[in-house]
This record gives structure tokens, sequence and C-alpha cells, in this order.
């Protein structure tokens, strides 16, 4: 519709298949870490010289679009390392490792709010609320119904799992020292985290128990699902 307007337009695409099949006007298809579309994160030269690159496809004249280009660089990115994010230590021993964690990192989150002025949490729960839902995963990792297991907010497991990720993920934002990857962000929370690892024990104990398979496979991205996870005690 822009371009019926006389709007000329540019798209960025990462994904080749997607910018071969959109069929946009102008696409720079940019081989690029998803979530990064200009390349360097904290690189002003380099992000510019992707944008130049992008307008400058404007020049193509509607007789002969579509049109898709490559920018020339390739950037990839270790998608399983985990970003390098300190865990709080143990404050409160008598708490579960991961409830414990959450209340820890509570600091970093409001940084990362504050800083950006938005969040992905809230879903199901507050942040208020995240430490409350994390003992509800770890009551499910247990062996806890999971209607049984007194989630907060309104009790969509998969909803709160979401949060939880999202509060997690936002509070690494605070704690690395370096731009942090979607992927290396996610990496560090399944993979290193308590929380990560209460969530973990829920799907195992879940799946083993026969409960629904929607609640227990949506508990995490389906590349997670490749990790063994250790069995309920």
């Amino acid at each position: 519709m822009l371009e019926a307007a006389g709007i000329a337009t540019v798209s960025l695409g990462s994904v080749l298949g997607q910018a071969q099949r959109s069929g946009a006007p102008r696409m720079l298809y940019c081989e690029f870490p998803l979530g990064r579309p200009l390349g360097k994160p904290n690189d002003p030269l380099y992000q510019t010289a992707v944008l130049d690159a992008a307008f400058a496809m404007l020049a193509v004249a509607e007789s002969d679009t579509p049109h898709l280009a490559t920018f020339p660089d390739v950037i990839t990115a270790e998608f399983d390392e985990p970003a390098a994010c300190p865990v709080p230590p143990r404050f409160d021993p008598t708490l579960p490792p991961a409830v414990d964690e959450a209340r820890g990192l509570r600091p970093a989150y409001n940084r990362s709010v504050e800083r950006y002025g938005t969040t992905a949490l809230g879903k199901s729960i507050t942040a208020d609320q995240v430490p409350a839902a994390l003992e509800a995963i770890v009551r499910i990792g247990d062996g806890v119904a999971f209607n049984e297991a007194n989630l907060p907010g309104d009790g969509n497991l998969i909803s709160i799992a979401a949060d939880i990720r999202a509060y997690y993920e936002e509070s690494a934002l605070a704690l690395a020292d370096t731009a942090v990857g979607a992927r290396s962000a996610e990496a560090w929370f399944y993979e290193v985290t308590e929380a990560g690892e209460a969530l973990h024990r829920a799907y195992a104990t879940m799946r083993a128990n026969g409960a629904p398979q929607p609640l227990w496979y949506y508990l995490m991205p389906n590349i997670r699902h490749r990790r063994i996870a250790k069995p309920a005690l």
C-alpha cells in the first residue's frame, strides 16, 4: 500500500528463505544473528554502513522490483554459548535456591526496566510474584500436581514460565558487561540459573507423571527439550 501511494520502501531481512518468499519491493538480506538486524551492537559506524546499504536500494526503480540484495558481511553467533552474567550468591539458605536467586536478581531487573522503559513480563504475573511462581514450579518438580501447586497470578503455567524467563533475561541485560544476544540470554537462563533448572525438573516430572502434553511441552523452547533434565527427587 505504501508503494501504491508512491512511497518507496526498503526492508531488512535476517532469514534468507523468508526474504526470498516475502516479495518485498526492496529487501536487503543481512546474514546476522536474529535480533541484531544492524549487525554489531554498540558499533554505530557498522550499523550506519548497514543502513547506508539499505537506503541505497531506494534507487531501485519500481519497474525493477521486487529486488533482493545481500549485505556482504556475515556475522555468526554461538547460540548455545550462555551469556556471561553473574548469578547472585545465596542469601537465605532456608529458601529453595531458585526462589533465593530470583529475589537476588530483583535490583538487576529494576535497572533493566528503568534503562529500557519496558518489560515483556506481565502475561500472568508481576515481578513481585516471580519468587512465589518459582516456589510453585519447584513444588511441581517435586511431584505436586500443577493445579495444586498454588501458582500465583492467573495460574496459567505456560504464561508464568514465560514471565519468569522474561524476568531473568531482562535481568541479564543489566548484569552482562557486553551486549547480550537473545539466544545467549536464553542459554544462560536454562543452562546456568537455578530457575532454569527448576523448569527442567518440572518439565521432566510432569512428563513422567503423565500430565497433559501442552502443559509440560511448552514450558521451554523446543531446542531445550534435547537437554536431559535432572529427575525429580
